[in-house]
């Protein structure tokens, strides 16, 4: 492995990070409803389970699931479950005042680390980014380093959102509109989880 596969990686992992989805939307929404903190958990969260699909998919845990559909399909059931359950409490709870009570810090990461367990489909697209990116037979300790190198950009990715996300002209701008965002928020993640629901 060269430095010029882990930069091409991690291109590419930002881009995955930043485009609108189910991981995005739901450290946003921590970030500005529940405070710093718990944008911060959220995203770590996030970025642990998300750099543990990467390793599972070094280590060819695609190749199990590609061997064994029912598993696939039974994760990928309770992943899309879990998804509409999350934008119906959205949906439900738009018009709710927003609570001064910041969440604990570890709720927000485990909802974080709950979002990417629940997505098999994480480990496919790891699987297919780090077969194009990377060489064959690298060593385990190769394999390590993309891991951590994974949950650094992750990581680094959401503190800098729940910092930016936190300034207090975002915060009221945000109150303002909370209701439509949430709505929204709640209908993507909604026809996500219905998408993965029923796309075969």
């Amino acid at each position: 492995m060269e430095i010029a596969h882990l930069i091409a990686f991690n291109i590419a992992l930002f881009a995955a990070i930043a485009s609108p989805g189910p991981a995005l939307l739901v450290a946003i929404k921590t970030t500005l409803s529940s405070g710093r903190h718990a944008g911060i958990a959220v995203g770590l969260g996030l970025g642990l389970v998300a750099s543990l699909w990467t390793l599972a998919a070094l280590l060819g845990l695609e190749a199990i699931f590609l061997a064994f559909p029912w598993a696939y399909a039974a994760v990928k059931f309770i992943g899309a479950a879990y998804l509409i359950y999350v934008a119906y409490g959205m949906w439900v709870g738009a018009c709710d005042a927003v609570r001064t009570e910041i969440k604990p810090a570890r709720h927000a990461f485990r909802q974080g680390a709950m979002i990417n367990v629940l997505n098999p489909k994480s480990v496919l697209f790891a699987a297919a980014v780090l077969v194009v990116i990377f060489p064959e037979g690298m060593t385990m300790g190769e394999n390590l380093l993309i891991a951590a190198n994974h949950l650094l950009i992750e990581a680094l990715f959401y503190i800098a959102l729940a910092f930016g996300m936190s300034r207090a002209s975002v915060s009221q701008s945000y109150m303002r509109v909370k209701v439509y965002i949430d709505r929204v928020a709640a209908i993507i993640l909604g026809m996500l989880g219905l998408r993965l629901l029923l796309n075969r």
